[in-house]
């Protein structure tokens, strides 16, 4: 996939796991969309998950969410 997406990760008290979040995917799956016991593990799944929407959303002939790009302050985009 080469499109950029937000990956966030936070720790959940609740939880007492690092969940990841999809934002650009939000109104298409379950938020938090997985977990992990580390944020290097919440990363790696938060990333094969993304990967694997991405697929998904291609063999279904889906288009893929628009990805959010940061603006710098000051650039008035």
């Amino acid at each position: 996939m080469t499109c950029h997406y937000a990956i966030l990760i936070e720790w959940s008290d609740e939880d007492q796991t690092y969940v990841v979040k999809l934002p650009e995917w939000a109104e298409r799956v379950y938020q938090p969309v997985t977990d992990g016991a580390t944020y290097e593990e919440a990363a790696r799944k938060g990333a094969a998950a993304l990967a694997t929407l991405g697929e998904q959303a291609g063999q279904h002939g889906e288009p893929l969410p628009e990805p959010r790009v940061h603006a710098p302050a000051g650039t008035g985009a």
